[in-house]
């Protein structure tokens, strides 16, 4: 385990961009376990939280908001080809994220596991904030289709945004537990395979 122990256990889940992270979550979501979403939950703290605008605005000009709306394909060119302008969207977001999940844990202190989903656990750090982690990978090609699909995307789109995150090769090494979603393993099995021995841990 990466710390010590709580009344519950805390679990990050994360993966690449294209790898179903999500998906997972949900399923795990629908065998009763409570999941917070920390990337929709960034979104909406971009599109209502008055302190963060106001930052976003100043990092990323007028443009940002387009009829009190984010406009998230100017943050998206902007901040994907610039690592320093996504340093600072980042410092400005996920301390308020990380303080919604430390609600969201309290409400649910009497659950045995609460789930975490993020994208960047590992490149940020934030692993070690958990008592364990779990990494959905996919092949790369399968993530840059499922993105190109999902988003409209050009395939020049997403390799930027891919670029931004490490490769699983190097967020292997770090997890718990790694599943496998290339639409060819049992997903479902994994996940049961995953919180049996989850269980186990906790006794």
């Amino acid at each position: 385990m990466k710390s010590k122990r709580s009344s519950c256990l805390k679990i990050g889940v994360t993966g690449g961009i294209g790898s179903g992270k999500t998906h997972v979550c949900r399923i795990i979501q629908q065998l009763g376990y409570p999941v917070f979403y920390s990337d929709q939950e960034a979104k909406s703290i971009m599109q209502n939280d008055l302190e963060v605008i106001e930052q976003i605005k100043q990092l990323f000009g007028s443009s940002a908001y387009s009829n009190g709306e984010l406009n998230r394909e100017h943050l998206a060119t902007c901040a994907f080809n610039n690592p320093s302008l996504l340093a600072q969207l980042n410092s400005a977001v996920h301390p308020v994220v990380r303080k919604n999940f430390s609600i969201f844990a309290k409400k649910n202190c009497d659950k045995q596991l609460i789930f975490n989903e993020a994208a960047i656990l590992f490149e940020t750090g934030a692993y070690k904030n958990f008592d364990l982690n779990m990494l959905i990978t996919a092949p790369k090609k399968l993530r840059i289709e499922r993105i190109k699909s999902r988003d409209n995307s050009s395939e020049e789109q997403v390799l930027s945004r891919m670029k931004n995150q490490l490769e699983d090769e190097q967020k292997i090494p770090l997890a718990d537990y790694v599943l496998n979603n290339d639409e060819q393993s049992d997903l479902e099995t994994q996940i049961q395979t995953m919180l049996e021995d989850i269980k186990l841990r906790v006794k």
